[in-house]
């Protein structure tokens, strides 16, 4: 039960704190509860594809810098990054409750959540305790950068139509996976052993928290930025007379 808790802990917690800052027009709880388990089948969808691609890849390319960065970028940051892409494109982006910037963020972070609770459930029945804590503070928040920048660029897409709607859809896709592929980049390429030990792995591990760094610092500034602008569309019409009255 305990191993259970840690693995659940993380993702609620991030979920709970993405529903507290959407505090001007909050989103219906169930279709909040329906995209969480709609990450369940987006990971679902992603270790099918994975399982295929991974074979493939590794028949051809392993051991290689190139096999590594395809696994990394391709394999398991497309695959992911797009697997819940599309939970969020087809659930979520369409109904009429998606009526602010800030609905991006808040969408794309609850399907993300589901998909790496599922995951770190996984992981943390099969490697223990260690494993729980790293990931809590690391793998899982990781998840939530990259959705919370994919649903920045569909916050902004909400806002306009046709080719530039396509424009800023993409441009989310293509930053999550970016920044998710740079993250694993580095780790599998420690993992991989393809540098001299003692020197490169440490680096190899550093380079990839500094890709995490990079991804919450803009995730940050996304939250931020569709606050205001969340704050701007709800102000009240007598607000900002400067108490002319």
């Amino acid at each position: 039960m305990l191993l259970l808790a840690l693995a659940i802990a993380p993702g609620l917690a991030i979920c709970t704190y993405i529903f507290l800052k959407d505090q001007y027009n909050p989103e219906p709880r169930r279709h909040l509860l329906i995209s969480f388990f709609l990450g369940f089948l987006s990971a679902a969808i992603a270790v099918v594809l994975e399982m295929g691609l991974t074979a493939t890849t590794e028949l051809y390319t392993k051991g290689t810098v190139w096999g590594t960065a395809f696994l990394a970028y391709i394999v398991v940051a497309f695959v992911e990054e797009w697997s819940k892409y599309i939970m969020v494109r087809l659930y979520a982006f369409p109904k009429p409750e998606f009526d602010e910037p800030f609905d991006g963020i808040v969408y794309a972070v609850m399907v993300s959540m589901g998909f790496a609770t599922l995951e770190n459930i996984a992981y943390v029945y099969q490697h223990g305790y260690a494993v729980a804590i790293m990931r809590m503070f690391l793998s899982v928040p990781a998840h939530a950068t990259f959705a919370i920048i994919m649903g920045f660029y569909m916050g902004k897409a909400w806002e306009v139509t046709g080719m530039k709607r396509t424009k800023y859809l993409m441009t989310g896709l293509f930053m999550a996976v970016f920044w998710h592929g740079t993250f694993d980049f580095f780790l599998f390429m420690e993992e991989a052993k393809l540098v001299t030990r003692y020197i490169a792995e440490g680096l190899l591990f550093i380079g990839a928290i500094i890709s995490f760094a990079f991804a919450v610092r803009l995730s940050r500034k996304a939250i931020a930025e569709h606050i205001a602008l969340s704050a701007e569309m709800h102000r009240k019409p007598d607000e900002g007379a400067g108490g002319q009255g």
